[in-house]
């Protein structure tokens, strides 16, 4: 194992209140979506988590699996896997029948000229799920996108707040929250809404993408100056966790880190680290996509993982060389184009 895979074999560890909550989760825990960025390593956080509980549950990870080396990865870890389209009804309607659902699918960069899709995955495919395991509890993951810009001292979106979204992949994303809500009271499903607003882990997202381009000396652009940051870890954690609260009707909880961090100030940190020079373009505009995490932190408190601790770990992989995704988050984009 290299140094790097140690590093981030390091930071996906079950904490004692997820070892602790999940023990007290009656049944298996099915991923639906567990290819795509955050499922793997919700999937083997849930079945490190479990093992500790000494309780006999499945994970069992729902995804197309493009990737045949993602798929035995998982398996690696004693993960079920099962192959499926979600929107194809013979393979939804074959998959076994679950106490415990956490909704990962979506659709959102390739959006713009493929709406039509895009409403599929994110509102019509939820109907069918809900139909296909009425009762069963329910973590669905949604977005801040949800709602609209706010100011940045404005302390962010708080979840009685009516939503704003901006362009068809927001638009998208509250009618799957509408469906899943209707579904929640129809079918008698406990739910959360997971606002996610934005995840962050080694090879993916904002700070991932600051720190290369502090870091190759690139431009980077100001007008987006403010956004919400949480540790992937932590947002997985939370996932999880919630099942324990899912509620009829829907509790709705944004999921982020504590504060509203300054895109100017963490390229500032990111080049004291690397010894470069930086260039910004643009000015910052006074509003953004923010959300308040308050309700979250009443409910599981705080995430572990401290913004300080978030930038040595990302700064570590960057200088080392690590890999990266190569998909940008488009946090900059403000018309809701993705």
């Amino acid at each position: 194992m290299t140094e790097l895979e140690k590093l981030e074999n390091e930071s996906l560890q079950p904490s004692a209140e997820l070892i602790r909550d999940l023990a007290e989760v009656d049944g298996d825990i099915m991923i639906l979506g567990a290819g795509g960025k955050m499922g793997p390593a919700l999937s083997i956080l849930a079945r490190k988590a479990i093992l500790k509980t000494n309780k006999e549950k499945k994970v069992i990870a729902v995804s197309r699996f493009t990737d045949k080396k993602l798929q035995n990865k998982l398996e690696s870890f004693g993960i079920e896997t099962i192959r499926a389209d979600l929107l194809d009804n013979t393979q939804l309607w074959g998959l076994p029948e679950v106490n415990n659902i956490i909704f990962m699918a979506g659709m959102k960069f390739g959006t713009t000229g493929n709406e039509s899709y895009t409403w599929a995955m994110n509102s019509y495919m939820p109907g069918k799920i809900a139909e296909k395991f009425p009762g069963s509890r329910m973590v669905v993951f949604s977005t801040g996108n949800i709602y609209s810009y706010v100011d940045k001292n404005s302390g962010g979106s708080v979840e009685d707040d009516r939503p704003g979204p901006i362009g068809e992949y927001a638009e998208s994303c509250l009618g799957r929250e509408r469906i899943f809500q209707y579904f929640s009271v129809k079918n008698n499903s406990p739910t959360v809404l997971f606002r996610l607003n934005y995840a962050v882990d080694f090879r993916y997202g904002v700070m991932v993408e600051i720190a290369r381009s502090v870091f190759l000396e690139k431009e980077i652009d100001l007008s987006t100056g403010f956004v919400n940051l949480i540790w992937q870890e932590d947002a997985c954690e939370y996932a999880l966790r919630s099942l324990k609260h899912c509620h009829i009707p829907p509790l709705l909880l944004n999921v982020t880190g504590p504060g509203i961090i300054s895109v100017r100030s963490l390229a500032e940190e990111f080049a004291r680290i690397f010894n470069k020079q930086i260039r910004f373009t643009n000015k910052e505009l006074p509003t953004a996509l923010l959300s308040n995490a308050g309700r979250l932190f009443s409910l599981l408190g705080p995430p572990k993982t401290s913004l300080d601790k978030m930038t040595e770990l990302i700064a570590l992989w960057v200088a080392a060389g690590g890999d990266h995704s190569g998909k940008p988050t488009h946090f900059q984009e403000r018309q809701g184009l993705f």
